[in-house]
């Protein structure tokens, strides 16, 4: 459905930490890296860029907006919320079912260092 997403950090150097941990626990490769950011993907694949905005402004964060990246496991679930958490994020939501959304909804709610809202979830019964 998407191509990419782009974030804004104000300061790669503080949120490089935290988006290294949690890329490596969702299995997301380095497409491109530079020294104000990153981006994590496949060439001809989704990705997703962090980094300083093109205007040159401060990055912000939307009210209402978030990014879910899809955990192939629960367990992948709670090791990207552990890893979120120990690397500068703060909580949104912690690992749980979520039934309201259907059976296998299995998600947890962080932010990043610069306040984006991310998500992790499983969509199945597996641990």
């Amino acid at each position: 459905m998407f191509s990419h997403v782009t974030l804004g950090t104000n300061d790669w150097s503080r949120a490089k930490p935290f988006w290294m941990a949690i890329s490596k626990t969702l299995g997301l490769p380095v497409f491109l890296e530079e020294d104000e950011g990153i981006s994590f993907g496949e060439l001809t694949g989704p990705k997703i860029f962090i980094g300083p905005p093109f205007d040159e402004k401060p990055a912000s964060h939307g009210n209402g907006q978030h990014v879910a990246f899809l955990a192939k496991t629960r367990a992948i679930v709670d090791d990207f919320y552990v890893a979120a958490l120990a690397n500068g994020g703060t909580c949104e939501g912690q690992p749980g079912l979520r039934p309201h959304y259907h059976p296998n909804y299995y998600g947890a709610y962080v932010r990043d260092p610069d306040g984006n809202k991310l998500q992790a979830v499983c969509h199945s019964s597996k641990g």
